[in-house]
């Protein structure tokens, strides 16, 4: 049984995020009290019925027993129950840009005397050590809807449980870092279509930009020695039983460079047999 919990910041996408796990087959169940975990696992476990895939979102609506979840969590482990952890994030000022739109109150709200950016920076802190055990992350804060839900179906269409998930991104860094990644690569090094006129408005996406920046002896040379980097950390972070590796790529602009890197560094890993999705965060700007 392939066990999911889901927990994350208000308004941060969790409710879009149960649709998309709905669509691919998990039996999701919203808004459970930490302290029922345990039981509905173990109900889930001897069920007449078979539960091959199960989430379960916990978050504060929950109150003051939310407080307890990583005392919670580790009983689980203490019982060699298997799990997964997967943290909805989201930055601050988009969060209250999205209260603001919506209207919606934040579940801290009363605490704080209508103030909802205290009560989301105290969300933030209670949520901390969630944050640090996760063993998913997704940052929502430059998704669409419709960009999260095929985010969560290509992360987990398959067995979550078999194997570690590879997520390469390319980015732009006029845009903000890539908070998600575990490995950053700065490619502004190397050629820039964007500087050829017939090039400018296309995307690494396109084999005319592709070939323009694979047709470069540095980018060749950094992709030789980047796969032999990830070849050697990947039996690493598998044997220290990472679920997820994130590789993000960041040029200028999210558009060029970055994104026929990242293309080539997901293709280069897929045919290895790994568990590969790719994202282009600012390819669209």
């Amino acid at each position: 049984m392939e066990f999911l919990i889901v927990t994350g910041l208000s308004g941060a996408g969790k409710s879009l995020v149960v649709d998309a796990l709905e669509d691919i087959g998990y039996y999701c169940v919203d808004n459970m009290p930490p302290v029922m975990i345990l039981r509905f696992y173990r109900i889930c476990l001897n069920s007449q019925e078979e539960f091959d895939k199960v989430a379960v979102v916990t978050d504060i609506r929950g109150g003051e027993p939310f407080r307890t979840l990583i005392t919670d969590l580790e009983v689980l482990k203490v019982e060699k129950k298997p799990f997964k952890v997967l943290y909805i994030n989201c930055s601050k000022h988009v969060l209250l840009n999205r209260y603001k739109e919506t209207r919606r109150k934040h579940p801290l709200i009363d605490e704080f005397e209508g103030s909802v950016e205290m009560a989301v920076e105290e969300e933030i802190k209670m949520l901390k050590p969630a944050y640090k055990m996760a063993d998913y992350l997704i940052d929502t804060t430059e998704l669409s809807p419709s960009q999260l839900k095929q985010h969560v179906k290509e992360m987990f269409g398959g067995n979550v449980s078999a194997q570690m998930v590879i997520r390469v991104m390319s980015f732009g860094f006029k845009y903000g870092p890539n908070k998600e990644a575990d490995l950053v690569f700065d490619v502004r090094c190397f050629p820039n279509p964007y500087y050829v006129p017939e090039l400018k408005h296309h995307t690494g996406l396109e084999n005319c930009v592709r070939e323009y920046v694979m047709n470069d002896d540095s980018t060749m040379g950094f992709l030789s020695r980047l796969y032999d980097m990830i070849d050697y950390l990947l039996p690493l972070y598998k044997k220290e039983g990472k679920s997820e590796l994130v590789i993000a790529m960041g040029c200028t602009g999210g558009k060029h460079r970055s994104v026929t890197i990242a293309e080539n560094l997901g293709g280069y890993l897929a045919s290895k047999g790994n568990k590969v999705v790719i994202s282009h965060r600012d390819i669209n700007k």
